[in-house]
This record gives structure tokens, sequence and C-alpha cells, in this order.
């Protein structure tokens, strides 16, 4: 949950950014949230196959 967590901070720091009209620092921290977003979603989806198919060799 780490990675999500720092997404989200990343996000937030790119609306005010963006928000208080530094258009580079809200570019820089959306890209850095998108990435770090992209690979929670890859090691979540990854743990979940991972989870079913150790299930099935246990069970």
């Amino acid at each position: 949950m780490t990675i999500l967590k720092w997404a989200a901070i990343f996000f937030v720091i790119a609306l005010i950014a963006g928000g208080l009209g530094f258009s580079g620092i809200a570019e820089g921290a959306a890209g850095i949230a998108q990435v770090l977003f992209y690979i929670f979603l890859i090691l979540c989806i990854v743990m979940v196959l991972i989870g079913v198919f150790v299930a099935k060799k246990i069970t």
C-alpha cells in the first residue's frame, strides 16, 4: 500500500501545483503519480495471480 500512498501524494501535489499555475511541477508530479500507480497495479495483479496458482497447488 505504500506505493499507492505515494502515488496519491504526488497526485495531490500535481493538483495543487496545477491550481497555483506551476505547470512544470504539476506535470512532473502527475507523471510520477502515474508511474507509481501503474507499478502498484502490476504488482497487485501479479500477487493475485500468484495467490490463485499457489492456492490451487495447495488444495
